[in-house]
């Protein structure tokens, strides 16, 4: 009787530990499907990010390099004001400038 007893429980622990082992390899196995999900996710999300980053780093770009004629004329027009600026001072004080120089050169120091 003891034996029918022991083969019993023997029985009753080898399906517990199969039962077991199922749920091991089913949270095993879920836990892989959740890894590679959660991996998909990443991919995808890195590589939306790096879409707006190019597309951003793009714009950027061509807003900068769009501009760059413009900034060249600016830069001509206020160096064209600039010199203008500075051949009317000179042109005031040319006359001063010259009398001067004439008075030094033919001055003589005895």
């Amino acid at each position: 009787m003891d034996s029918v007893r022991g083969q019993g429980g023997i029985q009753m622990l080898l399906t517990a530990e199969q039962d077991a082992q199922h749920i091991v390899n089913s949270a095993r196995t879920a836990k892989t499907a959740r890894l590679r999900q959660a991996k998909n996710e990443a991919e995808r999300e890195v590589q939306l990010y790096r879409t707006n980053m190019e597309a951003e780093y793009e714009k950027m770009i061509s807003d900068t390099s769009g501009s760059s004629g413009s900034n060249v004329k600016r830069l001509e027009e206020e160096t064209d004001a600039k010199i203008k600026n500075l051949k009317e001072s000179s042109s005031k004080v040319r006359s001063d400038i010259v009398s001067m120089l004439l008075k030094y050169v033919t001055t003589v120091k005895t």
